[in-house]
């Protein structure tokens, strides 16, 4: 999807579907998987990033580059629209100005930015903190007009972690919400919000589009029911990530216990899945056209000579 078109599809995708449950990828080929079940617009979590690309917490750890760069592979990898989290912006509002150009030119359909200070945590852990709310509105302002100027389409998501902080709460959180609004944000994103009567109260109380995330104790309420308490919105981000992790971690469990027999259970698990070939699905017709269309034949005369796969 080009540059020019993602932010106006999901901008498009929220104007019909209320709410637009996204969940969240963390590489291309999980952004592949999710995009193959039938999922419209896809959410690069940070969370994920970090523990997949680094292997460690979402503590502040990963760069601008490396978020980046994941979500352009991401981006090129699938045709439906990103949202990205760009974790503080990785800097002042200045640093947000890049920030904002770097991920619109990797095609991003919406950004999400959070008033953490900086290192920031994963919203669900303790010992966050935010930074003054006049510096937050400027680093909004900072975004909004650097993607007036890249992309008008591409949206900017303004995400408060105000209820969770020592000292915060829901009127807290809301306050910071309302002035992320005025300061030009397309979407809220009110983080951890503890009841289903909360959500109802953002929702009326904050007008523009309401997100929600499920993860942590968050309540798990229907996509219908959010729905109905005004949310837009849904992310789920971690669920994806703990699964892989819970699968990888069962299959190196057997794999020590079983030795190699233990991949015909893995076949017979993905039978009549699109990921049945993983071959196929990866791409490797397509590569096999290409070859068949722009190499030579006496190179082509080598392929056909080889073992292996065959699409």
């Amino acid at each position: 999807m080009s540059v020019k078109s993602s932010g106006a599809a999901l901008s498009r995708l929220l104007s019909e579907q209320r709410p637009l449950v996204v969940p969240g990828v963390f590489s291309a080929m999980s952004a592949r998987i999710f995009e193959k079940a039938g999922f419209e617009a896809l959410y690069m979590t940070g969370f994920g990033v970090s523990a997949s690309l680094l292997g460690m917490p979402d503590a502040g750890l990963i760069t601008m580059s490396e978020m980046r760069d994941s979500a352009r592979l991401i981006a090129q990898a699938t045709r439906v629209p990103l949202i990205a989290d760009a974790d503080t912006g990785f800097g002042n509002a200045v640093n947000v100005t890049r920030t904002v150009r770097e991920y619109i030119r990797a095609s991003v359909a919406a950004i999400q930015l959070e008033d953490q200070v900086s290192p920031k945590r994963c919203g669900h852990v303790a010992g966050r903190r935010l930074i003054p709310l006049a510096e937050a509105q400027g680093k909004l302002r900072a975004a909004v007009d650097t993607r007036n100027a890249c992309d008008p389409d591409c949206l900017i998501i303004a995400r408060t972690d105000a209820r969770g902080v020592s000292g915060g709460g829901l009127e807290h959180a809301i306050e910071r919400g309302l002035a992320y609004e005025e300061a030009g944000a397309d979407l809220v994103f009110l983080e951890g919000l503890e009841t289903e009567d909360e959500i109802v109260i953002a929702a009326e109380r904050v007008s523009a589009p309401l997100v929600y995330n499920v993860a942590g104790g968050s309540p798990r309420v229907s996509a219908q029911d959010l729905g109905q308490m005004g949310v837009s919105l849904v992310l789920v981000p971690v669920l994806p990530l703990a699964a892989t992790m819970a699968a990888l971690w069962e299959i190196a469990a057997a794999l020590r216990d079983q030795g190699p027999i233990v991949g015909d259970d893995i076949d017979r698990r993905l039978s009549g899945s699109p990921l049945q070939n993983m071959f196929a699905f990866l791409g490797f017709p397509e590569i096999r056209q290409l070859e068949q269309r722009y190499l030579p034949p006496e190179e082509m005369d080598k392929y056909e000579g080889a073992s292996g796969f065959r699409p």
